[in-house]
């Protein structure tokens, strides 16, 4: 594990906000790491949480090889400054999600989604695992546990700033992230009272692939709650807890995806994104929706809107969010 000096994004503005909340996971005892505690059973050097799934579990206070294996797990830490020795692919991809390519380093690719490969994992002799429910890989936590000590940070569908707040409390880095998110939340706030006439503006997010559109960002996610905090409305069929994490759309019924505003990208990169948007032009009634013929369709780096995200995600929403309708 290494620390980044300058992460690509500056995540770490200045605030006296200090977040409040629930905080997912708890920590007690020495964080030295310097002798045991006899009287509780820890391990020296360790410290003892509980996860979300209500696990009790001794981790290290400064872990040195730490495992990711999921999208926002891995997005959290390195928010953090903390590079993994081990992380998922991204949701479609071979590699980790394109928006984290150049924070992920050496990372060794150890999972899917869909699952972990226990031989890699096992590998990299790591001291610390997290996961949370946004990937399959949970219903592998009791061989994990054997090969290190495992948490799952959130429960699906959580608030992407409590799951970031429980991926610190795992790492022993709380402190960092109420700077992140609190900068974040400044900077929120300065570009909702510059939308003008965007204010209260309906945004649709879709993800385009394989020819059609699939609706994503419901929820109290990175997206969703970037837009609600935002003030900005969505389509009606876009409202509300998703029963997955995208819903395909008929193109019989691309009225379900219009609105002020709509945000198109794919699983990869903006270029992936912009042949997305050449193909769904060619598409009938695409034209007539109001985003297209007012110029309002936005074409984004989709594996920063459409995975399962954190800190590092959503600050590409908002920038993305703030360029085109609060400039």
């Amino acid at each position: 594990m290494s620390t980044r000096r300058s992460p690509r994004r500056t995540l770490l503005a200045s605030a006296a906000a200090v977040l409040t909340g629930a905080v997912l996971l708890t920590g007690c005892g020495s964080d030295d790491g310097d002798g045991g505690d006899g009287a509780s059973g820890k391990e020296p050097g360790t410290r003892h949480l509980t996860d979300a799934t209500g696990r009790e579990v001794d981790v290290p206070s400064a872990p040195k090889k730490v495992v990711t294996l999921s999208e926002p797990t891995l997005d959290a830490a390195l928010a953090l400054g903390v590079e993994p020795v081990g992380a998922t692919a991204g949701r479609g991809q071979k590699g980790v999600s394109t928006y984290l390519a150049g924070e992920a380093g050496a990372a060794q690719v150890v999972a899917t989604v869909a699952e972990a490969d226990m031989e890699k994992v096992a590998a990299l002799r790591p001291d610390l695992i997290l996961l949370d429910e946004t990937t399959a890989v949970k219903t592998q936590v009791s061989k994990l546990e054997s090969i290190a000590p495992t948490v799952v940070t959130a429960k699906l569908n959580e608030d992407w700033k409590k799951a970031f707040t429980a991926t610190a409390g795992a790492l022993n880095k709380e402190s960092e992230a109420q700077k992140i998110i609190s900068g974040f939340d400044a900077d929120l706030a300065a570009a909702k009272k510059r939308l003008g006439g965007n204010a209260g503006a309906s945004v649709s997010v879709v993800r385009w692939q394989n020819g059609a559109p699939s609706a994503v960002g419901r929820g109290v996610g990175h997206v969703g709650s970037t837009l609600s905090d935002l003030g900005l409305g969505r389509p009606e069929a876009q409202r509300g807890v998703g029963s997955g994490h995208s819903e395909p759309v008929s193109l019989e019924k691309l009225s379900a995806i219009d609105a002020d505003w709509l945000v198109l990208g794919t699983l990869g990169d903006k270029a992936d994104g912009e042949k997305a948007y050449a193909e769904a032009k060619k598409v009938p009634n695409f034209g007539r929706l109001k985003a297209e013929r007012n110029g309002h369709v936005i074409v984004v780096q989709g594996s920063a809107w459409n995975s399962a995200g954190g800190p590092l995600a959503a600050r590409i929403v908002l920038d993305d969010l703030t360029k085109a309708l609060a400039s």
